[in-house]
């Protein structure tokens, strides 16, 4: 997993001078060392030196993580010779899925409300319908919906 620089590449980057390309604290480039992610290469002096596939990775890590990908997940993506690389994959696009519609259904009710003239809102009974599923019990992914709730976002 060590990344060695690509023949006429001249990019290589300090810890500092990486984190701040892409906007982060160089503990967590660190931490995602540890957690296997990254690999950087060492100078003479131990220190780490990041290239240009390191940056591909990091940036990889980033989108991932924003696409709400554990790093475990992200680990294993990243390992093409992960046992389980393609049942992880292939939950986390099913999982893609479900947050998508949930996405969607509340941009429709979003966009109802920015439209309703009601003035509470959760009076309307057009605005009810965009959530009866869920008071009746019957949204599919109670746990989706209320994951971010846990996550404190």
């Amino acid at each position: 997993m060590k990344s060695l620089p690509v023949p006429g590449d001249r990019s290589i980057w300090s810890v500092g001078d990486l984190a701040v390309r892409f906007g982060l604290e160089t503990h967590v480039l660190r931490h995602w060392e540890a957690m296997g992610l990254l690999s950087p290469a060492r100078d003479g002096a131990g220190r780490r030196r990041y290239g240009s596939d390191d940056a591909f990775r990091v940036a990889t890590i980033i989108r991932s993580k924003a696409a709400g990908m554990s790093l475990e997940q992200i680990r294993v993506m990243l390992d093409g010779g992960a046992y389980d690389r393609h049942v992880i994959l292939e939950e986390h696009i099913a999982d893609l899925g479900r947050r998508m519609a949930d996405m969607e259904r509340s941009r429709e009710m979003t966009r109802h409300a920015l439209e309703c003239r009601a003035h509470d809102i959760t009076s309307c009974p057009n605005f009810r319908a965009h959530v009866q599923d869920i008071v009746d019990g019957r949204a599919g992914h109670r746990k989706s919906l209320a994951e971010p709730l846990r996550r404190g976002r």
